[in-house]
């Protein structure tokens, strides 16, 4: 079997404190195995990205690319941006670290062996198959993700244990054959490119993921996780609706 050409994409913003401590939790031999472990910071107004820079140059460490957008891309625009840049480099696999080690930084190769043994094109940390209280994860969060879980469950016709994970691992070939760039810029990408995924019969695994929310993670309050569920519940609908034949109303990021 060739080797896979793997890539870290570290997805960064307002993580001055934790970026450099999300790279040094990377397991050695993924620093060894990957290509390139690059992070896009979204247009921070702290320091995030010299943090990076600074560390990259102290150390001479050539595959450690820093990037910043110029605009705030939003948590969506700055993954399309990450993905973009994986199919450019000619990547297999990118895995998807949030600079803030809100994810284990260590369980990056459980994350990618379903993919290097062509089990899955895409492969989510569930948080939901641990124990997320104990992680943390307050109480209101977790009945929410629960209570969305269930839903997406019901209106996709599929069985996942959490479509709420940030940490995922990608066959690049597999995103290669999505319109992921019409998708929105905010939280709920993570969604709607689970639904590119099911749409175009693309293997979907998950496997358990250890939770951890501490002060230095970048938390989403209490109203924008409202919003968020809102923005859920309304992509579902419109995901139902497109599924109707009779129906004019279509989008083209579900026509993959």
């Amino acid at each position: 079997m060739p080797k896979k050409r793997i890539g870290i994409f570290i997805i960064a913003y307002q993580a001055v404190r934790t970026l450099i401590t999300a790279y040094e939790r990377i397991p050695q031999s993924i620093k060894d195995a990957a290509e390139e472990i690059y992070v896009i910071d979204d247009c921070s107004n702290d320091n995030t990205y010299f943090a990076g820079l600074g560390y990259k140059h102290e150390y001479n460490i050539d595959k450690l690319k820093i990037f910043r957008n110029q605009t705030n891309l939003r948590y969506g625009g700055n993954q399309k941006k990450g993905y973009e840049y994986a199919i450019e480099r000619g990547l297999d696999i990118v895995v998807m670290l949030h600079g803030d080690v809100q994810y284990a930084p260590e369980k990056i190769p459980d994350l990618i062996a379903p993919l290097i043994n062509d089990e899955a094109d895409l492969v989510m940390g569930s948080r939901m198959l641990e124990a997320p209280l104990r992680g943390g994860m307050p109480i209101w969060k977790y009945c929410g993700n629960r209570f969305l879980t269930w839903m997406q469950n019901k209106a996709l016709k599929t069985n996942l244990s959490e479509f709420h994970s940030g940490f995922r691992a990608y066959n690049v070939h597999a995103l290669k054959q999505l319109p992921f760039k019409e998708l929105t810029d905010e939280f709920h990408f993570d969604t709607e490119i689970v639904i590119q995924f099911l749409e175009k019969g693309l293997r979907i695994k998950e496997i358990p993921m250890p939770t951890h929310y501490g002060p230095e993670s970048h938390q989403v309050g209490f109203r924008e996780s409202v919003r968020y569920g809102f923005n859920i519940l309304k992509t579902l609908f419109e995901y139902k609706v497109h599924k109707v034949p009779s129906l004019t109303l279509k989008t083209k990021k579900y026509d993959v």
